[in-house]
């Protein structure tokens, strides 16, 4: 039988430590060929968008899609496992409402990439933009690294300011709400942006040597987070699925003009598989364009799914007559 888990679901047992090793294993097994992953595809029917990206994971046994659709000024995403092995191979496992796991899983791929990628700590990260993801993003970093301050940006003063006090009370770490995007950016040794600007939010002259970029917020290749002289000027770029990349990373495809070289990229799981170098040099500046993959969906639902097994939550659904 499989099971239908609600958002209520997912609050109830989700834990972000959890997510980042499960997406840090997915990406090895990416890295080694064992597990795959097919970058999103859209279509546009009248007023929307329909949004599907799909996976196979063997280490979690399960392989699966998510989908999302946008309109009627709503995003909906829905999360389905199928097993892999045993009597139930081929049957549904999970039904997933998965706004709240799809925060989860992006901000524990920064996390995981902060933690191969990033300067050595105690680090100070700088956040663009205070949104429903920018907040797993610094929960996740949190995890993941050893941060001392989070200075936090937003056009909307009141945001960064609830932002702020927001990320101390909860994670107990110390944040604040910088005057500028500058002011974030300046001295930060993480610089993370997370917004859905279509066009550059910081300036390359703001970003100093050795710092990690991450461009998190766009996966449309019209919009642009970053400067094409900001990526141009990093010794390493590294991708989550360089074909994906080359599909939606509106912050390459914009500098390709001014001589982006794809071949200097790298992809996330080949480095954390130990087959790609990542950062090169202590002064290098590293870049990680961060787009979303299903393999991670697949992982954190994984994750899930198991808790809410344990913890008995869910609707148990019978899907075309599935064994027990």
């Amino acid at each position: 039988m499989g099971l239908l888990l609600r958002e209520e679901d997912v609050e109830r047992v989700i834990d972000m430590d959890a997510v980042i090793d499960a997406v840090r294993a997915a990406g090895i097994a990416l890295g080694e060929g064992v597990a795959q992953n097919q970058p999103r595809r859209r279509v546009y029917p009248p007023g929307g968008v329909l949004n599907v990206m799909f996976a196979s994971h063997p280490g979690c046994g399960h392989y699966g899609l998510k989908t999302y659709s946008i309109g009627g000024g709503r995003a909906r995403f829905l999360v389905i496992l199928y097993a892999i092995d045993g009597d139930r191979a081929g049957s549904v496992e999970a039904l997933i409402e998965a706004n709240l796991l799809g925060a989860y899983r992006t901000g524990a791929a920064t996390g995981v990439a902060a933690a191969a990628l990033a300067p050595p700590g105690p680090i100070e990260v700088a956040l663009i933009g205070t949104g429903f993801q920018a907040r797993t993003q610094v929960h996740a970093l949190s995890r993941a690294i050893a941060v001392n301050k989070f200075r936090v940006f937003s056009r909307n003063a009141d945001h960064k300011l609830a932002f702020a006090q927001e990320v101390a009370e909860h994670l107990k770490v110390v944040a604040v709400a910088a005057e500028t995007a500058e002011e974030a950016v300046r001295g930060a040794q993480v610089v993370v942006c997370m917004t859905n600007s279509a066009t550059p939010v910081i300036e390359a002259g703001w970003v100093e040597k050795g710092t990690l970029v991450v461009g998190a917020g766009i996966n449309l290749p019209n919009k642009s987070e970053l400067p094409p002289d900001l990526v141009n000027a990093c010794e390493a770029v590294v991708v989550d699925q360089l074909e994906a990349a080359k599909l939606e990373s509106g912050d390459l495809l914009n500098a390709e003009a001014s001589g982006f070289d794809w071949e200097k990229v790298q992809e996330l799981g080949a480095v954390l598989a130990g087959k790609a170098p990542g950062r090169r040099s202590p002064g290098g500046t590293v870049l990680f364009e961060s787009h979303g993959l299903a393999l991670w969906d697949v992982a954190a639902g994984a994750v899930v799914l198991k808790r809410a097994r344990e913890a008995r939550l869910g609707q148990v659904l019978d899907l075309f007559g599935d064994p027990d």
